[in-house]
Formats: C-alpha cells, sequence, structure tokens
C-alpha cells in the first residue's frame, strides 16, 4: 500500500478513533492529543503495516490503546519536576469549577437517557473500553484482543462484567421503562 492510500485510509478512521480517545481520556484535550500522537506513530511505521483481518481501523486502535495505557503509567509515577506538577494540578477542576460539559461530538447519545451516560462513564476503562469497541466501534473479538493485547477470553469477560453492572445500575430504568430483564438473565 502505497503512503498516499495508507494517509487515506487512515483519516477516514479519524472520528472513530478520537470517539475512542475521549471516552478512554473523559477530557477533549487530552483525547486530541491522544489522537495526534496516534497518527504520528502510525504515519512514522506506515511501511510496516500489512493489512491483516481487523485492517486499519484495529491497528489505529491498536496504537491509540498502547499509547493511552503507557501515558496512564509514566503519569502514575507521579510528576517529574516542579512544572509538569503544577500543570497536573491546573488541569484538575476546583471546587468552584464547572465541570466539563458533555462533548456531543464524542457519540451521538442525544437521545439516550442520562442515567445510561453516566452508567457508561462509570465503568471501569478496561470493562468501558471494550463494551464501547464491541457495541459501539462494532468489532469482533479476535479484534479487540489484539487492540487491548488481552486474550479473547479476558475480552469476553469484560464485556459480559460491563454488561452485567450496566444492567444492575440501570435496574430501575428498565423497570420504569416497563423493559423485564429477569426473563433474559434466566437464559
Amino acid at each position: 500500500m502505497d503512503r498516499p492510500q495508507f494517509e487515506q485510509l487512515a483519516l477516514e478512521q479519524m472520528d472513530a478513533v478520537y470517539r475512542m480517545a475521549l471516552q478512554l481520556a473523559k477530557h477533549p484535550d487530552e483525547a486530541s492529543d491522544l489522537v495526534q500522537e496516534t497518527y504520528l506513530k502510525a504515519l512514522r511505521s506506515s511501511e510496516g503495516f500489512v493489512e491483516r483481518g481487523g485492517g486499519i481501523r484495529s491497528w489505529l486502535f491498536t496504537i491509540l490503546h498502547n499509547t493511552f495505557y503507557s501515558r496512564v503509567k509514566r503519569e502514575a509515577r507521579g510528576p517529574t519536576s516542579v512544572e509538569a506538577f503544577y500543570e497536573a494540578d491546573q488541569r484538575e477542576p476546583g471546587p468552584d469549577q464547572p465541570p466539563p460539559a458533555w462533548d456531543l461530538r464524542s457519540l451521538d447519545w442525544d437521545h439516550v437517557d442520562e442515567r445510561l451516560k453516566k452508567a457508561v462513564e462509570a465503568l471501569s476503562s478496561e470493562h468501558r473500553e471494550v463494551l464501547l469497541l464491541w457495541g459501539v466501534e462494532g468489532l469482533k473479538y479476535r479484534e479487540i484482543a489484539n487492540i487491548t493485547g488481552v486474550p479473547i477470553g479476558t475480552v469476553m469477560s469484560r464485556l459480559h462484567r460491563a454488561r452485567k453492572i450496566l444492567a444492575e445500575e440501570l435496574e430501575e430504568f428498565t423497570a420504569e421503562m416497563g423493559w423485564n430483564t429477569t426473563d433474559r438473565q434466566a437464559e
């Protein structure tokens, strides 16, 4: 695959990569930084890209996943300088600052109940990532396993657990809507 063709295919996936970055990072600025870093890494190693089963989309999600978790590990070690400590402190909203607004560009959730949004956001990053890759991006278990670097069984387990947590969190909501979830759980 030549470079212009690679760039075209990669750019077609930018919205999906940004949505996933926003779900991982939770802040639009950090999500944009993640996308930029992901695409920079992808372009640098485009010659090594070989179209496999998952294609460029899975490959970009894998780079995004690795970039995000490398950043998390690096930040968990703590600031390396006074400036970094000050910047980290400034990123957190203070008690007198309003929380960031829901970014409607991330997902088209205009018609989704606020309780569902909160329940999805409350999931651990591992569970949320697998749920969104499967439910929103429509990826297969094997693709998700390749992206996250965990076995397929772990993907299936995380997805099952995420769905179970959501069902428990939204039990009252589903009862209000008249949806019977006890029949499905018995199956």
